[in-house]
């Protein structure tokens, strides 16, 4: 891998300076790369993505809509920009742009892919190309294992997790739990596909997992037996529509937004990463709103819960349902960046940047 020059280096952003504005070198940061840098730092990402919320929620952050392109000949797939700004130490704007294609599965390829464009604060240039697949699997691997920590400080911790969709979403935030501090007695495991479930399990035996791992033919099941659930599926529309089966009161990380039928919403407590955000597009909160005409469901922000704002009952289920802010990704990957310009490993394509001089 060729390294960076003193000459690259030295185009780096930086902070505001005296010195004249110039366009920064473009680096382009592969996957390997990118796991490189991530692998095994949990407890360091959990802590990143939490002052990152912190950021957005003092309002040092730009987090526009997401912008969805949707095709009439593949109604599951989608190609989602997701366009943001933050502020503090991180100070960066950029844009994910991630494809989920859940065809891809059955030709055995992941359904998502991804690259993260991270633009220099100063001049707006694109400053570095990153795959992104992996940060985001990281960054919502954190939020969430995030969130498990802050909603259950009020009831015993969950020491049976059940998996509803064991794609690689859920291994990242199984390896975030554990790699957090988390253990169980029981995993429980449910997914449409033979395939995930086997090729699941064997990660599972791989990390040399603690405790039993069942294996549920029906979501039932699984539900009933766990008090912390993560729902890691591709669902386009709730499937899951009895509240009786929350009566145990568990707490729900509602990552793929779309599980739950407006009933068993409206039967918990509700925590969101971003009201606006997370009430639109057909998720399950938003399906709430368009059945109550109101957003009196909602208890919170995982932020309010972190500021001790809200404290989530214990008497009722606590679902937190996350559409997961670009934000995120940007912390993330200038992490990355950052990490191998110190190194001298960043790869910089030189001349990238041709015409710089406004008439030749």
């Amino acid at each position: 891998m060729p390294t960076v020059s003193s000459s690259a280096a030295s185009s780096v952003p930086q902070p505001p300076t005296s010195e004249p504005i110039t366009a920064p070198s473009f680096a382009v940061i592969p996957g390997a790369q990118v796991r490189q840098v991530l692998r095994g730092r949990e407890p360091e990402m959990v802590e990143l993505v939490e002052n990152t919320y912190r950021l957005h929620s003092a309002g040092d952050s730009v987090n526009p809509q997401s912008y969805f392109l949707r095709f009439p000949d593949r109604p599951t797939s989608r190609i989602i920009a997701l366009p943001a700004s933050i502020g503090g130490d991180v100070n960066v704007a950029g844009v994910k742009w991630i494809s989920s294609f859940p065809g891809n599965v059955a030709a055995g390829i992941p359904r998502a892919s991804a690259v993260l464009i991270l633009n220099d604060h100063d001049t707006g240039y694109p400053f570095a190309c990153l795959e992104s697949s992996i940060i985001s699997a990281t960054r919502t691997a954190a939020f969430a294992t995030l969130a498990a920590d802050r909603l259950s400080r009020d009831r015993d911790r969950p020491v049976r997790v059940g998996f509803i969709g064991v794609g690689l979403i859920a291994r990242y935030i199984h390896a975030f739990l554990t790699g957090t501090g988390w253990s169980f007695e029981e995993i429980g495991v449910c997914d449409t596909s033979p395939d995930s479930i086997v090729g699941f399990q064997r990660y599972l035996e791989r990390s040399g997992t603690e405790g039993t791992v069942s294996v549920h033919t029906d979501a039932e099941s699984l539900i009933r037996s766990s008090d912390l659930l993560v729902f890691a599926t591709v669902a386009g529309r709730p499937h899951i529509s009895d509240p009786s089966w929350f009566t145990h009161n568990p707490l729900v990380l509602h990552v793929s937004l779309r599980d739950l039928a407006p009933e068993i919403v409206l039967a918990s407590t509700n925590i969101v990463d971003d009201v606006e955000h997370c009430l639109k597009a057909d998720t399950s909160p938003h399906l709430a709103e368009q059945l109550t005409g109101d957003r009196d469901f909602l208890d919170g922000t995982l932020h309010d819960v972190m500021a001790g704002k809200v404290r989530p009952r214990p008497d009722l289920p606590v679902v937190f349902s996350p559409f997961g802010l670009g934000v995120l990704d940007l912390a993330v990957g200038q992490y990355v960046y950052d990490t191998l310009v110190r190194s001298g490993e960043l790869d910089v394509v030189d001349d990238f940047f041709h015409e710089l001089r406004r008439y030749g």
